[in-house]
């Protein structure tokens, strides 16, 4: 008896030693430089994010390529970054220097790529050039084929059409595709996280009217309304902007406005109302923070939509100005030039890669806010 109490008694032990050394490592895994034993909510979802592993690479690569699109004007660019002329010091990426200002007759802008210029500037002083020396918008007059030219050394993805460079008009139209979407999908969540708030919280006629109006406004034709007013005045990023906006606020409505109903008639809301909190205040700290949850799961999908929407209406002419880099508007000339096959591929694939990595980002995130999710690629 006294021998099977010491064997019981030994597995118990490894038992209990198992479980805590499982218990320290989990708590290691939420914080190595903190000793406490368990974990918040955000490092919970920040470990469940990690595990993903797709997702979580995703983000990695999706935030270089985001870096070196607003390092664009430091990587092609037509002007030089920096110029020492005559013991002064220039910076003709960020400001306009005239002519004159380097010995020449006319107070027009400075062309550094003219040989006159450039050997006057490196007589009396030194250069210093982006890594290629052209912008989205630089005209190339050395080419000896006509246009679009294919990849070369000096043009890694060719030119186009127009005479311009592929792979700076990527490397710009990127940048100014991100910037759209983020902007689209920052205003369009305030107006669709508010509305759906105000819908859910007050309910009755408040919420039936919203509701209504919402489904007369979303009948409006978008695309239409567009060229209306393309027509009528030219179109630029913000007036774009602006008009996306008007039209896209409602895909967070319906998730905010249920997610207020469903939290309304809990016993600390009504408990809060009952001591006399402002309807304000309650909406934004005790009913917001779990609209989030699903809200955030959905911002990559929305920044998605926003590219694509923006692409869209560049390829059919209703977009950006056209002296603009535009992704929309490469994919339009990989269409009318199916001799220059680059590109079309290039533009393809900048958008695949970019939609894609979003779409892996979206994923990961749901399902880190997910907690019954257990299992990860």
């Amino acid at each position: 008896m006294a021998k099977d109490i010491l064997i019981n008694s030994d597995d118990m032990s490894d038992g209990m030693s198992e479980a805590s050394l499982n218990s320290q490592q989990r708590s290691c895994d939420c914080s190595q430089e903190e000793n406490d034993s368990y974990c918040s909510v955000n490092q919970l979802r920040w470990q469940r994010f990690k595990r993903n592993r797709r997702g979580y690479y995703s983000l990695w690569i999706f935030m270089l390529f985001f870096v070196v699109s607003l390092a664009a004007d430091f990587i092609c660019n037509d002007r030089p970054i920096f110029i020492k002329y005559k013991d002064n010091y220039y910076s003709p990426i960020f400001h306009f220097y005239p002519e004159t200002e380097f010995g020449g007759e006319f107070a027009t802008q400075t062309n550094y790529l003219d040989p006159a210029v450039k050997s006057e500037i490196e007589s009396h002083g030194w250069i210093l050039w982006a890594p290629f020396r052209f912008s989205y918008n630089t005209l190339i007059y050395d080419s000896q084929k006509t246009f679009p030219t294919p990849p070369s050394a000096s043009h890694w993805l060719g030119t186009t059409d127009a005479g311009f460079d592929t792979f700076a008009n990527i490397l710009y139209g990127f940048r100014i595709s991100m910037f759209f979407a983020i902007l689209l999908t920052f205003f369009t969540s305030i107006i669709g996280i508010t509305v759906g708030a105000v819908q859910g919280y007050y309910g009755g006629k408040v919420d039936l009217l919203g509701q209504r109006f919402i489904e007369i406004w979303s009948g409006l034709p978008e695309l239409f309304v567009i060229i209306l007013l393309a027509s009528i005045l030219p179109l630029n990023f913000w007036w774009l902007l602006a008009i996306t906006v008007l039209f896209g606020w409602m895909a967070l409505v319906a998730m905010v406005r249920a997610e207020f109903l469903r939290t309304r008639n809990f016993d600390y809301i009504r408990a809060a109302k009952a001591m006399g909190v402002s309807s304000i205040k309650i909406m934004l700290r005790h009913m917001l923070p779990n609209a989030m949850v699903a809200t955030l799961t959905f911002l990559p999908f929305i920044l998605c939509g926003a590219i694509t929407t923006l692409t869209s209406l560049d390829f059919l002419g209703f977009g950006l100005p056209i002296d603009s880099p535009s992704l929309g508007r490469l994919l339009l000339q990989g269409k009318n030039n199916l001799q220059a096959p680059w590109l079309g591929i290039s533009a393809f694939i900048t958008l695949a890669t970019l939609l894609s990595l979003l779409i892996f980002i979206g994923e990961a995130v749901r399902d880190a806010f997910d907690p019954n999710k257990g299992v990860y690629r």
